[in-house]
């Protein structure tokens, strides 16, 4: 749109404009709020409106078709549901999600008069946004959406929170001179991409090429970049064996040869001995935060470390630098494989041996649980028929929790164009977050991997998903409890299972495949490891939504971290 064509408009108007020009095709919301908006939206786009039943999973949805796509999504709730909406974005808060949140707000000739259902919902927004603002007078419409646009994808990407005046945000049927410019540039992430100071490139390299035992941690950044190839292919010209985060697990294949798995506390073993036997470690997208680090035990602080960070606040907060690297993951990666030597690399061929052989270790031990016929199903088994048989352009969506546990550990990628996305510590997200993803990616396989404690806090979401026919497949790993609290729980009975300890962390036995039939779903139900493969190829062809639900073994426990 050009600039210098004010007209009179309402604010209703100007949103759906802007939604359009920013390439905005979903919006997930609990009525009702910007009720004018929405009826423009039909009038004047093609976004569908997806109503659904709970403000979390509104933002959850939102969560996951931004973390798919890498373009903002948009959640909503009147005033009522904003704390609930709050609550919603710690997840995408927590893993740099570009979500945007809109809510209705206080009339001022109301405040503090006890009108119906009056809080003060702005400062809930404050801990979990980037940018948290109100917009009082119709015509800020345009700056402050593009602001919010703005502020979601550039640097370190987040979610923001727009209030609009009126407890539904009624200021949108107000009008004004307004023009709804919108700034494509910010319609997706990265938005920028900050080249590295060329001396601290250089010494990155030198640092690596000095070190014997060097070892790469890839983290969510590395995605948000769209940097997989470039790390992948500055591994293979150093030979350095590669770890990554939870969020970064998707940057390299779990079958390439310097893949060795997830490290830190919901973690693969052999990713965590790796790390610990390196004589440098270099840090790319990642905060090193407690999750990827064990708590800042896998590596031991004092370790020499790189650390490569778009934000340069992220930069030795965890462990003290030798060389800090501040910029865009794939353009810094670029900058390095234009510099690189690939001489030193053959000093490295006994510790890449090294890796792998402690790769194979892994292997060894858990493969009589990664290939079980045991009934009930072991989830190691479930995660091992999964990376067999989740097609190669799929999106894989998992929950936090045994959920997190059992993917981060047992489960491989196998193919670049995979991806994956995973809590970063909210149990139920996963439910909603791929349904939301489904909406952003609606021609790639969309693959949920939750727990029956994740799949309980938003079932409801089952209908959503049926009315609009968003075709994600769900596995739930039906154990019947939450079992990742029972050593918890044993702990404080002295050291002793019994029957009102399990009462705390136990559910009913449900078949979810029944509910899913009767909430207009397909429901599938296993309880044989070796029937799963049919059942999943089944539901990828269903072109409807489907709940696999996969009777498993309550008293498997997923792997503690080894240190």
């Amino acid at each position: 749109m050009q600039i210098g064509h004010n007209r009179k408009m309402t604010g209703a108007q100007c949103l759906a404009d802007m939604f359009k020009g920013y390439g905005v095709t979903h919006v997930f919301h609990v009525p009702a709020v910007l009720r004018t908006t929405f009826a423009e939206m039909e009038r004047r786009t093609d976004i569908k409106r997806l109503h659904v039943h709970g403000e979390k999973a509104a933002a959850y949805m939102a969560d996951g078709y931004a973390r798919a796509s890498g373009k903002p999504g948009i959640c909503m709730a009147q005033v009522i549901g904003a704390l609930n909406l709050a609550a919603g974005l710690r997840d995408a808060w927590l893993a740099h999600s570009p979500v945007i949140a809109m809510t209705g707000g206080r009339e001022p000739k109301t405040k503090f008069r006890q009108v119906y259902q009056e809080v003060d919902d702005v400062p809930a927004f404050e801990p979990v946004t980037k940018f948290n603002a109100t917009v009082d007078d119709v015509a800020r419409f345009p700056d402050m959406v593009r602001q919010a646009f703005r502020a979601a994808v550039t640097g370190c990407p987040g979610p923001v929170h727009l209030q609009f005046r009126g407890n539904e945000g009624q200021l949108d049927a107000e009008e004004a001179d307004m023009e709804p410019l919108c700034e494509p540039q910010f319609s997706r992430v990265p938005a920028f991409r900050p080249a590295p100071d060329d001396t601290s490139v250089s010494a990155a390299l030198n640092r690596l090429d000095d070190s014997v035992r060097p070892v790469i941690v890839a983290g969510g950044g590395v995605r948000a970049s769209g940097a997989a190839s470039e790390l992948v292919a500055l591994a293979e010209a150093l030979q350095i064996p590669v770890a990554t985060s939870l969020n970064g697990k998707d940057s390299i294949p779990g079958n390439h040869p310097l893949s060795v798995g997830v490290v830190g506390t919901y973690s693969r073993e052999s990713a965590n001995r790796v790390v610990n036997a390196a004589d440098l470690v270099c840090y790319i997208g990642t905060e090193t935060g407690g999750m990827t680090t064990h708590f800042w035990a896998v590596p031991k602080i004092g370790t020499p470390t790189i650390q490569i960070n778009i934000d340069p606040e992220a930069i030795g907060r965890n462990y003290p630098c030798e060389v800090a690297v501040n910029g865009d993951a794939e353009v810094t990666l670029a900058a390095m494989l234009a510099k690189l030597d690939h001489a030193k690399a053959d000093r490295r061929k006994s510790w890449v041996e090294q890796a792998q052989k402690i790769c194979s270790e892994w292997r060894q031990k858990y493969r009589s649980a990664l290939e079980s016929d045991a009934v009930p199903i072991r989830p190691e088994r479930l995660c091992y028929e999964l990376t067999g048989h989740v097609p190669e352009d799929s999106i894989v969506v998992v929950d936090t929790g045994h959920a997190g546990m059992w993917m981060g550990g047992m489960f491989d990628l196998s193919s670049p164009r995979q991806s994956y996305m995973r809590s970063a510590g909210h149990l139920g997200w996963a439910f909603p977050a791929g349904l939301g993803a489904k909406c952003a990616c609606p021609d790639r396989p969309v693959v949920v991997f939750t727990g029956d404690a994740g799949f309980w806090y938003h079932i409801a979401e089952i209908e959503t998903a049926a009315r609009w026919n968003i075709n994600a497949v769900i596995v739930v790993n039906n154990n019947g409890g939450g079992n990742q609290s029972k050593r918890g729980f044993d702990r404080v009975y002295g050291g002793q299972q019994t029957a009102k300890a399990r009462e705390l962390w136990t559910f009913s036995k449900v078949n979810f495949a029944r509910i899913a039939e009767d909430m207009g779903a397909l429901g599938i139900r296993v309880e044989q490891a070796k029937a799963f493969p049919a059942a999943l190829a089944q539901a990828l062809a269903a072109q409807r939504p489907v709940i696999i639900d996969v009777v498993t073994d309550i008293e498997a426990l997923a792997p503690t971290a080894v240190t």
